[in-house]
């Protein structure tokens, strides 16, 4: 037997050092670094093997001309859930490795169970490291697909090796791993949920994948930072990342592509968290726009893009005198820093004053945006809320402020448009950049194209 090696990893980043460190010079954190094991104890220990691949020699691989590779084009596995498949690009891919990462209790292994009992054309491998099989049956039956789904086969086990038997028995077309930081490997001598175990486990379920063209989906742990537990190469490692957010105090859930090799990055889906299970959201606007009678100060609509969605989320801003001498700051869905940047292009281009009052920030739904589309509307709001004047709810926003006060156009302004009008707005505010590019014959809905803070001031209450 070769002599056992060891290495000290930070077990926040996967930073590796020969010796122990107070501070990892990667991540800067601080006394995460642990002692660990990283040379494999046993090589009689089976590895997954690729049942066309089982005799004792392999020939080895040899560079190809692009041209001469052979590419068929494969069909996607559809999974009869529109949220994910528009998340994963168009459905599941044969072979590829997709983590989940999301706060606990979120609802990740409620999505990936409801995920196996819709699949009836499909056999799909649960393996719970987490759960029994009386609490995963207990969860399948609130669900309402759970009767008469008889291609879901669940295991409970937390050995790859086991694992590994238990598929080439079964032969499963999807793979279900909840999760990936209680499988411990044998060729690591180390605990659970460490650094080398997960990157080793990761490892082998990725070869496990591509040698057999069956999806894998991993269910992956969050720190207290937000970021997925385990080695930065763990994200890098699988085709796709998917977050998987929302707030405990809403029962909307927000499904994000961080990461995605077959399509797009920055697709979202949306859940309804019921007692039920997890109900899709086809429209996200009704969740994200409230039903007011009349106009309230304070409150706007602007039109936002994610992905290939277009979708109208509803700020809020409150703007009062400040009760002691520092005034607070504070943004729900949207950054903070941001916020402070377009209150400073109000004082300064506007003429508002506002730096000794408290202003608050709220986008409506439990929804974070990025999209700097929402800057107008945002600013209309604070104002509104300054002067107390109520912006019509009849009335949306598309359009980037700039540091010097004017108004930028943004992309995709006609999806945009049409959306608004689709939904009864009778006005849309947008940048006289994007105006070049329209035709505004093909909309009934009312368009203001402005240049500067000030024309749309003028125009709301002048």
């Amino acid at each position: 037997m070769s002599k056992i090696k060891t290495s000290y990893f930070c077990q926040s980043c996967g930073y590796q050092s020969p010796k122990w460190l107070g501070k990892c010079p990667s991540c800067l954190s601080w006394n995460t670094f642990v002692e660990e094991v990283i040379e494999k104890t046993n090589s009689n220990i089976p590895d997954w093997k690729a049942p066309s691949t089982s005799t004792s020699f392999q020939r080895a691989a040899k560079p190809q001309e692009i041209t001469s590779i052979a590419y068929n084009e494969q069909q996607r596995i559809l999974t009869h859930d529109g949220e994910l498949d528009r998340v994963l690009g168009g459905g599941i891919v044969q072979g590829s490795l997709v983590l989940i990462g999301g706060e606990p209790g979120i609802g990740k292994s409620t999505l990936m169970l409801q995920l196996a009992l819709t699949l009836k054309n499909q056999r799909v491998l649960y393996v719970s490291g987490e759960e029994s099989d009386q609490q995963i049956k207990m969860r399948a039956e609130r669900i309402d697909n759970a009767r008469g789904s008889g291609n879901c086969y669940i295991l409970t086990e937390t050995s790859t090796q086991n694992i590994f038997k238990q598929i080439e028995e079964l032969e499963p077309n999807i793979v279900i791993i909840d999760s990936i930081q209680t499988l411990y490997s044998a060729h690591i001598d180390s605990t659970p949920g460490s650094v080398s175990q997960v990157r080793e486990c990761t490892a082998e379920m990725l070869r496990f994948a591509k040698e057999t063209s069956t999806p894998v989906f991993l269910i992956g742990h969050i720190t207290k930072d937000g970021m997925i537990a385990g080695p930065k190469i763990l994200e890098h490692m699988v085709d796709t990342v998917l977050q998987f957010e929302g707030d405990r105090h809403y029962s909307y859930r927000i499904l994000r592509a961080v990461k995605n090799r077959f399509g797009s990055a920055a697709e979202l889906g949306i859940y309804e968290m019921q007692g039920s299970g997890l109900r899709e959201v086809s429209n996200p606007s009704e969740i994200l726009l409230s039903q007011r009678d009349e106009p309230l100060s304070g409150v706007t609509v602007s039109a936002t893009v994610e992905g290939a969605r277009t979708m109208l989320v509803e700020t809020q801003a409150l703007v009062s005198h400040s009760a002691y001498g520092t005034p607070q700051r504070s943004a729900t869905g949207f950054d903070i820093r941001r916020m402070n940047m377009l209150i400073a292009v109000l004082e300064k281009r506007g003429g508002f004053k506002l730096g000794m009052k408290d202003v608050f920030v709220n986008i409506t739904g439990g929804i974070r945006i990025e999209d700097p589309a929402i800057d107008l509307g945002l600013v209309a709001a604070i104002i509104s809320s300054n002067e107390d004047i109520p912006v019509s709810y009849k009335t949306c926003f598309a359009a980037e402020v700039g540091l010097s006060g004017e108004i930028r156009a943004v992309n995709r302004i006609e999806q945009r448009i049409a959306e608004a009008e689709k939904l009864g707005f009778e006005q849309i505010f947008i940048s006289k950049y994007n105006q070049k590019s329209l035709d505004l014959k093909r909309f009934n809905i009312e368009i203001v194209s402005v240049g500067k803070i000030e024309e749309v001031f003028n125009y709301l209450f002048g």
